[in-house]
């Protein structure tokens, strides 16, 4: 892979991981004043338990992204950017610009998604 491409995927990262912790911090405080609210009756309670497991379930899913982010960051770093960690061949330009963070070329993507 060329340097202008990896500058450009590093960049897509960076941007991506910047946008993931600021929803990650809003999603939180959004918490945090679900929490202080004076809820009434139990429909403003289960409103309440009902958007803090949604909210709850999205920082997962962010934090999970995040953390691939950080893994595939290192392997801008390290030289290992865009090969498959199954196969060991080159993940396709194109999926890459869909998923700068893809860590599996699309066949070996089916093949992990079907294992789990």
């Amino acid at each position: 892979m060329q340097a202008s491409e990896l500058t450009y995927f590093k960049e897509l990262l960076l941007s991506r991981k910047e946008q993931i912790e600021k929803n990650i911090q809003g999603v939180r405080t959004e918490l945090s004043e679900l929490s202080s609210l004076d809820l009434n009756d139990e429909g403003d309670h289960a409103s309440a338990n009902n958007n803090s497991m949604v909210e709850g379930a999205i920082i997962e899913q962010q934090k999970q992204e995040l953390e691939e982010i950080e893994k595939i960051l290192s392997k801008i770093k390290n030289g290992g950017y865009g090969i498959c960690e199954m196969c060991e061949d080159e993940i396709g330009f194109q999926r890459l610009k869909v998923k700068p963070h893809a860590a599996y070329c699309i066949d070996c993507r089916e093949i992990v998604e079907k294992s789990k």
